[in-house]
């Protein structure tokens, strides 16, 4: 506990800021409020804030108001209404994996997405994703949510792959005052929180904490991996059926100040008791949690007006991430027999990890050049696993085997499941937006990252968008982007998995052409149209007999086409309607066949009414179509699914407002694909059913 409490103190004495790239992403304080409910501009395209129809990406941005009207409480709801966008599910934690465009599905991990809070990542050194427990992430505090679908290399760096998702918080313009607020609803769920904004003469505030906890769905689960075990092996100890276990606590804090030319931002992310799901090893573990940690902090410093044509800035960064296992998580339960060996306590491992990342960047942008905005930045990140803890009560023999060993304890120092490791990358970057024309613009960007253990990695990108008409722009892109290996990638120490420090990068190249149509005043629809290549694709591949087990390996790539429609009608001055459509297709290059777990359809559609002054009503419907079966999976393909939302909303008097929301109304049986063969959880994973929700909030 001593080094948890150090990270929290280091993160609060200390700041973080994604390097660079945006640096200076925010507009000017004086804008903030209302760039946070404008979902036609965005910053995340460039760093600097333009109106999304010109901006040279594919980009979506949700606002607060959209949140509010979906009745959404978590980002899982709102990404799954975006465009092109899947949230699936994964046995391990019942852990949210974002597929975009086909890419993500069918791993334990999601790397291939890069999660930024206020421009800061929160993808972690050990596997490269946001973390295992990370649960929920509640959207009271969030003004807007901007998503680029496709690669952001040449100005993100690593793990900009599929696309980026930032999520920016709200200022103390945006929350003027204090506000407290609760919810209640299915599973036991409870939440409260509270938050502030305001001045102190030149001094701005916001200030926001929360706390919720679950007792998770406990969704049955008919078949698991143990049940297999006991056909096998003739024991009778499996859990299944039984209920899956997703209950937790979790803590959210921020604090957000800034003074003239400097802005300090600290977050705070905590869960405790957090439940398996369907197990670590997708066998029933009721008995065991997990706990993880994560803060970051960020000192900013930016001169809009530093010299004539010339805005400069700088950052520092520190983050901090654990994930404990306390008492160990249970592989298979009491009674157990694995091969020829008996684990009459069960078999329980638990691995815990404690990592910290300092970045440092500089930017400068200069437009004294007619018809051009340069961009320039360079930076530093030290990345480290500083800790690690292997609770066990076996060890694997050279055979494979595990054997049982009696006690649990800390096996570091005999059999690890990885050693502290740490990485160092520079990096810089370029960028220019020429507008060569009246109704033409240029955007060319390169960036370079080395690396200290793999070494370097070039991605550039090329955006040109025409405004064809006064109701029409087109744009035209091409990037190239890559995902480092993660350090369990590279050196972890599984006999199941095993690292290989030789792995390289994945690397992905897309083109894409976009159509932004304004059809009447009321009507604007969206076209996008993708096709990428996929290479060096980081596997777990078996190793050659007689070893047992796999190790990681570049082996083969995918390739992916599709499309994305999205509208968006103003019906009446009471109505308003969007909806959105998303068909990929995608084709290993090692299996000649479909991935697999991603579907091929996706539509979401909703409908905002306001039904009478202070009364809101927001039904929305998502489809989920065409998620074939990987290759060596014989099971029949998952089931197509639809589920219906709705939120209703009451606005009352003396700053009061009342929110009930129901997810999956009709109680749909939708699944998500479990891992194939399917051997161990044949009946997929089950998503959430019916749940209801009622919550409030007052300005006080």
């Amino acid at each position: 506990m001593a080094d948890l409490r150090s990270g929290w103190l280091i993160a609060l004495a200390l700041s973080a800021w994604h390097p660079g790239a945006l640096a200076a992403a925010q507009p000017e304080d004086e804008d903030l409020a209302l760039y946070g409910m404008d979902r036609s501009a965005i910053s995340l395209a460039t760093g600097s804030v333009q109106t999304l129809r010109r901006a040279p990406a594919v980009a979506s941005v949700v606002t607060a108001d959209d949140i509010a009207a979906m009745g959404a409480t978590d980002l899982d709801h709102v990404l799954e209404a975006v465009a092109g966008i899947h949230v699936t599910r994964v046995a391990t934690m019942y852990a949210p994996n974002y597929i975009i465009r086909g890419i993500g599905a069918g791993g334990v991990t999601n790397p291939q997405v890069l999660v930024l809070l206020n421009g800061l990542r929160m993808n972690t050194d050990y596997n490269g994703d946001k973390g295992n427990m990370w649960t929920s992430m509640p959207l009271t505090n969030i003004a807007r949510i901007e998503i680029i679908r496709g690669p952001g290399s040449a100005l993100y760096g690593a793990d900009a792959f599929a696309g980026v998702i930032n999520i920016i918080t709200k200022t103390a313009e945006q929350m003027p005052g204090l506000r407290v607020g609760g919810r209640a609803g299915s599973f036991n769920a409870r939440d409260a929180w509270l938050e502030y904004g305001g001045k102190q003469g030149q001094l701005s505030i916001a200030a926001y904490l929360q706390a919720a906890r679950t007792d998770g769905a406990g969704t049955l689960v008919e078949a698991d991996a143990q049940t297999l075990n006991d056909r096998r092996f003739g024991t009778h100890v499996s859990k299944a059926p039984g209920p899956m276990n997703t209950g937790y606590n979790a803590y959210d804090g921020n604090l957000d100040l800034s003074w003239q030319r400097w802005r300090w931002r600290t977050n705070l992310k905590w869960r405790s008791d957090v439940g398996t799901g369907f197990g670590v090893n997708s066998a029933l573990d009721p008995g065991h949690s997990a706990r993880s940690g994560y803060a970051a902090s960020e000192l900013s410093w930016t001169a809009p007006d530093f010299a004539n044509d010339w805005s400069v800035g700088g950052s520092l960064s520190y983050m901090f991430f654990t994930e404990q296992t306390p008492d160990g998580l249970g592989l298979f339960p009491a009674g157990a027999r694995i091969g020829p060996n008996l684990f009459p306590n069960g078999m329980i491992g638990g691995p815990g990890r404690w990592e910290r990342n300092l970045r440092g960047s500089a930017f400068a942008t200069y437009s004294g050049v007619s018809g051009h905005a340069l961009r320039l930045g360079a930076g530093h990140d030290d990345l480290y696993l500083y800790g690690v803890e292997t609770l066990k009560n076996f060890l694997i023999s050279p055979a494979g085997i595990p054997i049982p060993t009696g006690a649990v304890i800390d096996y570091g120092a005999i059999q690890p499941h990885i050693r502290p490791q740490r990485r160092k990358i520079n990096y810089v970057y370029a960028q220019d937006e020429w507008q060569f024309a009246r109704d033409w613009a240029l955007t060319a960007g390169v960036r370079h990252d080395d690396y200290s253990d793999f070494g370097g990695t070039t991605n550039p990108r090329l955006a040109l968008v025409w405004d064809a008409d006064l109701d029409i722009t087109v744009k035209l892109l091409h990037g190239r982007a890559f995902r480092s290996p993660s350090f369990n990638e590279q050196t972890g120490i599984n006999p199941v998995n095993m690292g290989n420090p030789q792995v390289r990068p994945e690397t992905i190249r897309t083109t894409e052409a976009a159509l932004a149509w304004q059809a009447r005043a009321d009507l604007n629809i969206n076209l996008s149209l993708f096709r990428y290549t996929l290479k060096d694709l980081i596997r777990s591949v078996p190793n050659p007999a007689p070893a047992p087990g796999a190790t990681y390996q570049n082996s083969g790539g995918m390739d992916g086409n599709g499309g994305e429609i999205e509208l968006a009608w103003e019906l009446g001055p009471s109505l308003r309607w969007q909806a959105n459509y998303a068909r990929q297709n995608a084709h290993d290059t090692i299996t000649h066949g479909d991935p697999g777990y991603a579907p091929r359809h996706h539509a979401n559609t909703r409908l905002d009414w306001t039904l009478a002054p202070g009364w809101q009503f927001s039904p929305q419907l998502n489809w989920v179509a065409g998620r074939r079966r990987a290759t060596g999976d014989a099971r029949a393909p998952v089931a197509d699914y639809r589920t219906v939302d709705a939120a209703l909303t009451r606005q009352l008097p003396h700053g009061w407002s009342v929110t009930a929301s129901v997810r999956n109304l009709f109680d749909a049986d939708a699944r998500e694909p479990s891992l194939a063969p399917g051997l161990a959880l044949p009946f997929d994973l089950p998503v959430s059913p019916r749940a209801v929700a009622l919550q409030f909030s007052v300005k006080l």
